[in-house]
C-alpha cells in the first residue's frame, strides 16, 4: 500500500470502519484512482500532509483525533488545494455539516452513501481543483474588494451602497468569487480570503 509515487491522484480514505473503507475503495478504484486507507486522525494526517494525495475522504469520528481537528491541520499544511470530503454516520444534523464547512471541508455526506455519488463527488472535487489552480490570484481587484466587504459581514445591499454599484451587480462579482474559489457559501468563501491572505 506504500509502494504509490508523489505523482499518482491517490485518494485517502479516512475512517475507523473497514466495512466503509473497502466498499469506498472499490467504487473509486473502478475508476482508474489510486487508493490509501488510514483507520486513524493520525494516520491520515501522515498521509495527506505530503504531495502525494489529492482528496481526503474524511470521517468525523476518528477515535484518536477528531474529523474536524484533522481538517484544520491539514488546511493549515495544504492550503485549499487539497480538497476534502467529510462522511458521517451519526453527525448528520445540519449544525454538523455548518460545523464541518466551517473548519474548511468541501463537501459532507451523510452514511449511507450510494458508491455512485461518492464517485461522482469526488471526481467533480478533483476536476474543480484542477481548474482552480490559481483561485486568489484570479480575483480582479472588484472582487478583491467585494470579498473584502462579505468578510466584514457586510450584505449585498450594503456592499453595492459601498462600491456604488447595484445589489444585482454585486451578485454577480459573488458568484464569480466562489466560482474562483472553488466555494459555494459565503461561509467557505469568508474561510477561503482570510486562509489565502486575500485579505488583511
Amino acid at each position: 500500500m506504500n509502494n504509490w509515487r508523489s505523482d499518482d491522484r491517490a485518494i485517502l480514505i479516512a475512517d475507523p470502519d473497514p466495512d466503509f473503507r473497502r466498499a469506498a475503495a472499490e467504487a473509486l478504484a473502478a475508476t482508474g484512482l489510486r487508493i490509501r486507507e488510514s483507520g486513524s486522525g493520525r494516520e491520515a494526517l501522515a498521509a495527506a500532509e505530503g504531495e502525494g494525495v489529492a482528496l481526503v475522504i474524511l470521517e468525523v469520528r476518528l477515535g484518536d483525533i477528531s474529523g474536524y481537528e484533522v481538517c484544520r491541520r491539514l488546511r493549515e499544511v495544504r492550503g485549499d488545494m487539497l480538497p476534502i470530503l467529510f462522511i458521517s454516520g451519526d453527525r448528520v444534523e445540519s449544525f454538523d455539516r455548518v460545523a464541518g464547512l466551517l473548519v474548511g471541508a468541501d463537501d459532507y455526506l451523510a452514511k449511507p452513501v450510494a458508491p455512485d455519488e461518492l464517485v461522482a463527488r469526488v471526481l467533480r472535487h478533483l476536476s474543480r481543483g484542477r481548474s482552480s489552480g490559481n483561485s486568489g490570484s484570479e480575483l480582479t481587484a472588484r472582487e478583491r474588494e467585494v470579498l473584502s466587504l462579505l468578510t466584514e459581514g457586510l450584505g449585498p445591499i450594503e456592499i453595492g451602497s459601498e462600491l456604488s454599484i447595484s445589489p444585482k451587480t454585486v451578485a454577480t462579482h459573488v458568484e464569480h468569487i466562489y466560482g474562483k474559489l472553488g466555494v459555494h457559501t459565503r461561509a467557505q468563501a469568508v474561510a477561503s480570503a482570510f486562509r489565502l491572505a486575500l485579505v488583511d
